[in-house]
């Protein structure tokens, strides 16, 4: 870590203010539909930084703030991409897990202010059912930026999905053997484009690791074993074990 001066880089910002009912804590605005807050710990030698875009509940922030600052979340330049702390809860949300994001992963004051950047994790609310916790440099990027819509607290679940399938009808496929991030809704089509394609399968693992490979060959078969009835899209909520 850097020997810097975290709450004077804040404060040159220009518009950061207080958090009322939070110690060591800053929010500012870069622009209207943007609210940024920021938490330092107690030593003064890291921070955790909440971004939320259109809603912001100062209270969900506060929660957050305080719990990443309590479990000193993703603290430290050997902190994983992703680290996560199960037992959230805050008000009617359903997050049940604060994630904080590490520098190389956020970005969140990069180009602008790299040292702030080093010393910063990206924290915000989550479901523990979106991260395995081994997530690589890559994966961590591509899910933070594209997928996960972290800024956003009215979120639904974003499962930790991957995949791979082939259907003989629409001549559809996943590149490789490899299975790949995709959404929840991508899996449910495909599952559906199964029925009258014989010699198509979409395999497919949630967060645990668990591995389903579903096919149909005029019935249906889930891990070899037979089904009467199609996956379901409460089957694969389950599935994926998101609330």
């Amino acid at each position: 870590m850097t020997d810097m001066n975290i709450e004077q880089a804040v404060t040159e910002i220009g518009n950061a203010e207080e958090v009322p009912g939070l110690a060591t804590a800053w929010r500012w605005s870069p622009m209207s539909r943007f609210m940024f807050s920021l938490a330092m710990d107690t030593d003064g030698q890291w921070a955790y930084q909440m971004n939320s875009l259109d809603v912001h509940d100062e209270g969900l922030t506060r929660a957050v703030l305080e719990f990443a600052r309590q479990h000193r979340l993703g603290r430290g330049p050997g902190a994983r991409p992703f680290t996560i702390a199960d037992g959230f809860s805050y008000g009617t949300y359903r997050f049940d897990a604060v994630v904080a994001a590490a520098p190389p992963v956020h970005g969140y004051h990069h180009g602008r202010n790299e040292a702030l950047n080093e010393v910063v994790s990206a924290v915000f609310p989550a479901y523990r059912c979106e991260f395995r916790g081994d997530e690589s440099l890559e994966e961590a990027v591509l899910r933070f930026k594209r997928m996960l819509r972290p800024t956003i607290i009215s979120r639904l679940p974003a499962p930790y999905l991957r995949m791979r399938y082939e259907n003989t009808r629409t001549n559809g496929g996943s590149v490789g053997p490899s299975r790949g991030f995709t959404t929840r809704d991508v899996l449910l089509r495909e599952l559906g484009l199964l029925e009258g394609a014989p010699g198509s399968f979409v395999e497919f693992e949630n967060a645990s690791g668990q591995v389903w490979n579903v096919e149909w060959n005029g019935s249906w078969l889930v891990n070899g074993a037979a089904r009467d009835v199609p996956p379901s899209e409460s089957w694969v909520t389950s599935a994926l074990g998101c609330p």
